[in-house]
Parts: structure tokens; C-alpha cells; sequence
């Protein structure tokens, strides 16, 4: 009986992998990259126990968190290429080619062909080049899947890395109303101005500012209405951009309504991230809005925390799993005094992402960067779930665009098929639990208002993201 283990990635399942597999990379790892690895569950000659597959799960999946972590290895070709050769073995989809739709921010559509083996960057070149954008404006541009509600609401469900095919990832997302979206891929409004010199980059960063407008997610002055509606009829793409950027939530991601323990529980917020801090419009029960800022260099860590929520289902009377998640950060609200903050939100893993890479882009300007063991020329081999088969990468696998993915581990479940061998017989395959839960449960009250459960919720934590630009904070910050 093999055992396969399902990977998720920023919350949404992303491959299944068998131990060898694994093995293999933690043994090209070794070899290549020069940095300290995690300690990797060794081999067993005999058939494992019930209790030593679990042991053997719950070790990988603290080494995929561990590696994931790492930006020498999170950007390396290396882990790039297995993650991708990954994800379309187990989706029995190997180098098909198929016509792709990618969405500007004004809706215009793009039609193209790619292929399933075509990572992220490979298809934002190939975007790029039909939009006729110069080679040296890729990298600024990221892809993003959104998903339209059935108000009409559009919502950020996650950025693009290249460890992913955009083809079969977007295959995976279970959603209706989901589009594949080219948007700005940093943080800094400052890299606007290296931009807006292109006509096909500066047009760009206008439809953006013009859409967010329209959704709300830039918030106009009223004195200033008329003038940007006069730069907009003109066309005037540079006075409109220069005044845009000036608006509160230009550089901004918004996030959809959710709760707050802070300033007080159950508190309805709405989240905004850019421009180096979480941004919290609070809307409180006299239907007043306040506002609360938190600069990111004073979070000294966050996690992710994931509830199972027990609820019984009216329509046929039984017992529902169901789970929401939680993003804390820790806080330095005064000088010596931390304060946990914690926001309830089904887009708490996309909050952690954002957070991570604008800490990483904050810490490029401020410190020399970790040295990416980026070897040119190198191949390495992945081998297939049979074993035998092997696939050669390293030559063809581009370097990620800037930004580090977060690797999680995340809820699976586990099911049996079946596999037909050449000889025809079957072989049971068991997909085991990568991560039953994030880490170690923990105990949690939560507020009985904001949904009715049968029992208290089981919770669970992934590891807590260390903050290192918490460091360079310094007296006059508070």
C-alpha cells in the first residue's frame, strides 16, 4: 500500500507527493543549496505502523514549513520545479496545451495559448509580450485570481507564484465567477515612477487606478471629484495617476467585511493592506467608522489560525464540519507592550501572504537580500509517483518574480483509489493527511453571535511567522 501525502500552498490544495518523491528533493537540496536544512524523516525497511505514518506526516509537514520559510530555498529553481512537476503529475494533465483567458483590470480580455507546464512567470511573459510591454516592466507585474460574489463585490483570493501552473491552479480554485487578472505586483508606489514612462506600463497602472476607483477601494475627496473626473475625460493618464496616488488606499489591497477583537470583540471591520501597515476601518453600532492603523514594522510576529466549527445542517438535520480562520498579530501598541490583536476572516492566509511580502520588499530597501542559490546551467530530476519514471528541470524554470511564497500545510481529506498496473492489478493508494490541522491545537473561546455551533471549536495554529523587519523600529516609532 503506498501512501501519498496532499500539499496545500497558500490554502488551496496544490499537489499530492509519495515519501520518495520527497526524499529526493531533500536529497538535491542538500546538494545544491547551501543553507541548513530541516531534519528529514529517515527511511524505514519495514512497513510502517499506524502510529509511525502519522509520525512520519506530521515530520513532513514541519519540513515543508520549515523549508517554506526559507527564502534561499522558497526562490530556488530547484523547489520551484518540483512544486510544478507536482502539481501536474497530480494533475494528470503533463504538458497539455489550451487556449487561456487572462483579464485586464478594465475587463479587456487576453486569449492564449499555454500550456499546463508553463509556470506563473512564463505566462506573465507571454502576457507582457502581447501587450507589447518592454521585458524590463515584467517583474512588476504580478497575476491574481479574483472572484466576484453574487453582489457584485470583486475580492483578492490570492497572488500567483511560480512554483504553479496559472492553468491548473485556476482549475483548482472552486469558485464561480473567477477571473485570472494581471495587476501591479508591488507594494512601493514610489516604482510608479519607473514606470510611467512606457505607454503600455503607464496604461496599465492607470486601468487599475480607474477600476479601484470604481470599486470603492480608493477613496476620492469630494473637493477633488470634479478635477479627477476632468483629467479622466481628457485622458490625461499622468495628471490622473499623480493625483490618484495621493487618495487614501491608492497602494492598497482591500479585504472583505469581517470581525475584530480589536478595539473590542465582535467588531464588524473592514481591512486594508498597503503602504507598509494593516489599515482597520472600524464601523461601530452607532453606525460611526473610526479608523486604526498598525505599521508592520511593529508586528513582531503573526500565525494562522484555522477553528473547525460543528454545526448542524437544517436541511438534512446532520452534524456539518466546517472551518474558518483567524489571522493574530502580535503588536507593539506601547514601548515594552505587546498586545495580540486577532481578525476573524475567510482571507486570512492572503492578509499573512501580503504581510510577508511587503516585509520582504521593506527589507530589500534596508538590507542586502539573502543570497538566492540560483545556480545557472544546473538540471536536476524529478522523479514520478511509479518511482522509475524521471523528469529533467532546472534549464527551463524561470526565476520567481519578486515576492516570496508562504508554504502552509492545510486541511485534506483522506480517500482511496485505485491504480491499474500494467499487470492489471490494483494497488490501494492512500492519500494521508499533510496537515490534519497547523500546528498544535490550542484552546479558543469564540463569540457564540457570529455563528451557532454545537460544541466549542476545535482550533489549531501554523508556525508563527517571526517579523524581521521588527528590528528596525527605533524609539522615535513611538
Amino acid at each position: 500500500m503506498a501512501i501519498s501525502y496532499n500539499i496545500h500552498i497558500n490554502g488551496l490544495f496544490h499537489c499530492s507527493v509519495r515519501y520518495k518523491q520527497m526524499l529526493n528533493l531533500h536529497e538535491q537540496l542538500v546538494k545544491e543549496i547551501d543553507v541548513t536544512l530541516p531534519t528529514f524523516p529517515p527511511k524505514k525497511f519495514f512497513p510502517l505502523t499506524a502510529n509511525q505514518q502519522e509520525d512520519r506526516r506530521l515530520s513532513l509537514e514541519k519540513y515543508i514549513q520549515t523549508i517554506g520559510q526559507n527564502p534561499a530555498i522558497n526562490n530556488s529553481e530547484l523547489l520551484n520545479g518540483f512544486l510544478l512537476n507536482a502539481q501536474q503529475e497530480t494533475s494528470a494533465r503533463v504538458m497539455e496545451n489550451d487556449e487561456f483567458l487572462v483579464y485586464l483590470m478594465n475587463n479587456q480580455e487576453i486569449k492564449l495559448q499555454v500550456s499546463t507546464g508553463d509556470s506563473s512567470t512564463k505566462v506573465l511573459e507571454k502576457i507582457c509580450r502581447h501587450l507589447n510591454l518592454p521585458p524590463q516592466y515584467d517583474s512588476y507585474f504580478s497575476l491574481f485570481i479574483i472572484v466576484e460574489n453574487e453582489n457584485g463585490d470583486v475580492n483578492i483570493l490570492r497572488k500567483l507564484h511560480d512554483f504553479e501552473s496559472p492553468l491548473l491552479t485556476r482549475a483548482n480554485v472552486n469558485f464561480t465567477n473567477v477571473q485570472l487578472v494581471l495587476g501591479k505586483g508591488y507594494w512601493d508606489i514610489k516604482n510608479d515612477s519607473k514606470l510611467i514612462s512606457d505607454p503600455v506600463a503607464l496604461n496599465l497602472l492607470y486601468i487599475q487606478a480607474v477600476a479601484e476607483i470604481n470599486r470603492g477601494w480608493i477613496l476620492v475627496p469630494n473637493p477633488l471629484q470634479n478635477h479627477l473626473q476632468d483629467c479622466y475625460n481628457k485622458n490625461n493618464k499622468n495628471e490622473y495617476l499623480k493625483l490618484v496616488s495621493s487618495f487614501k488606499y491608492y497602494g492598497f489591497i482591500q479585504f472583505a467585511p469581517c470581525y475584530c477583537d480589536f478595539p473590542q470583540a465582535n467588531t464588524k471591520v473592514q481591512v486594508a493592506i498597503g503602504r507598509n501597515e494593516l489599515n482597520l476601518r472600524i464601523f461601530m453600532e452607532n453606525n460611526e467608522e473610526h479608523e486604526a492603523i498598525f505599521k508592520v514594522t511593529r508586528m513582531r510576529c503573526w500565525r494562522i489560525t484555522t477553528l473547525q466549527n460543528n454545526f448542524i445542517d437544517k436541511n438534512n438535520k446532520e452534524e456539518t464540519n466546517d472551518y474558518s480562520l483567524e489571522l493574530s498579530f502580535e503588536y507593539l501598541v506601547a514601548k515594552n507592550q505587546l498586545q495580540w490583536i486577532t481578525i476573524s476572516s475567510d482571507q486570512s492566509i492572503l492578509m499573512s501572504v501580503c504581510l510577508q511580502s511587503m516585509i520582504n520588499e521593506l527589507l530589500l530597501r534596508h538590507v542586502s537580500s539573502p543570497k538566492i542559490n540560483q545556480l545557472s546551467g544546473k538540471s536536476w530530476t524529478y522523479i514520478m509517483r511509479d518511482g522509475h519514471s524521471r523528469i529533467t528541470m532546472g534549464s527551463n524554470i524561470s526565476h520567481s518574480a519578486p515576492g516570496t511564497p508562504t508554504i502552509n500545510s492545510d486541511r485534506v481529506q483522506k480517500n482511496k483509489f485505485n491504480n491499474q498496473d500494467s499487470g492489471g492489478k490494483s494497488d490501494d493508494t492512500v492519500i494521508k493527511k499533510l496537515s490534519e490541522r497547523f500546528s498544535n491545537a490550542r484552546n479558543k473561546k469564540t463569540d457564540c453571535k457570529m455563528i451557532s455551533r454545537l460544541k466549542q471549536p476545535s482550533t489549531s495554529d501554523c508556525d508563527i511567522m517571526e517579523n524581521n523587519a521588527f528590528h528596525m523600529i527605533g524609539d522615535e516609532d513611538l
